[in-house]
Formats: structure tokens, C-alpha cells, sequence
């Protein structure tokens, strides 16, 4: 298990934190490296929202993205809202591999 880790960056809305937390423990323990989002906006942390902020957190998330070699995203309920299709999006463009919690269309 000890060797070369895998990197993936966590995808999705905020509003699901606690199954960010659950795939973020889970991951982990498969032996990856897991980047995750450093703020829950649709979960109570109003920083998010203050002038700029959300834009640089977007942009901050990409390179989470360049980081990574998969991203793994929270659907929870087939849900994928417009920043995390963005993302999706980069994330292919980027060649890197997008796997889903729930499956997706």
C-alpha cells in the first residue's frame, strides 16, 4: 500500500459536506492523496460569499484540478450544479479521469 498515491480532487456542490467528509475519509484510506474544497458556501461558511471570493475559489479549485489525476465528484442525488459541469469539464480537457459517487449519466 505504501508506494506511488493516487491524487484526486473532490468535485460537487457544497451543500453535501458531510458526504465530501465521507468520500475524503474513504479515499484516504485506499491509499490516495485527497484534495478536497477549503470552504462549504451552500453549507453555512458565508465567507464564501463576500466580494471576489467565490470567483477566486473557482479558480483555486481548477488548479486543484491541474493537481490531480482524477477528479471524484459528489452527485449525491444525480445533482451537478454549474460550477461543478465547469469543472467536469476542465477536468476532461485537462485528460484527467472523472469518476462519479453516483452514476451518472
Amino acid at each position: 500500500m505504501v508506494g506511488k498515491y493516487k491524487v484526486i480532487t473532490l468535485c460537487g456542490s457544497t451543500r453535501f459536506k458531510e458526504q465530501f467528509l465521507e468520500a475524503q475519509k474513504r479515499l484516504t484510506l485506499e491509499g490516495n492523496i485527497v484534495i478536497s474544497v477549503g470552504l462549504f458556501g451552500h453549507s453555512g461558511d458565508n465567507e464564501v460569499w463576500t466580494e471576489g471570493t467565490k470567483e477566486m475559489l473557482d479558480d483555486m479549485h481548477k488548479r486543484k484540478i491541474d493537481m490531480a489525476d482524477e477528479i471524484f465528484v459528489i452527485n449525491v442525488g444525480g445533482y451537478i450544479g454549474s460550477s461543478t459541469r465547469s469543472e467536469i469539464e476542465y477536468a476532461k480537457a485537462q485528460g484527467r479521469e472523472v469518476r462519479y459517487l453516483e452514476p451518472s449519466d
